[in-house]
């Protein structure tokens, strides 16, 4: 016996096979958003790293350099 998958929004569940052509659209969207913010989440932090280590370098040029 298979068990129908759910979805379920402000705590009651939704057979996926009920959902009509439009939810199903827009649990897609829904779905496709969320794995956007998890990218981006992780790109601004790749980049925050690189922009920490780049300043670090900065300093550490500015530090062997002549003064003015």
């Amino acid at each position: 016996m298979s068990q129908d998958q759910t979805i379920t929004i402000d705590n009651v569940d939704y057979p996926l096979s009920s959902l009509t052509e439009n939810a199903k659209m827009l649990l897609s969207n829904l779905q496709f958003s969320d794995n956007e913010i998890t990218r981006l989440s992780n790109l601004l932090a790749v980049v925050k790293t690189a922009r920490g280590t780049y300043a670090q370098a900065l300093k550490s040029e500015l530090l062997q350099s002549p003064k003015p």
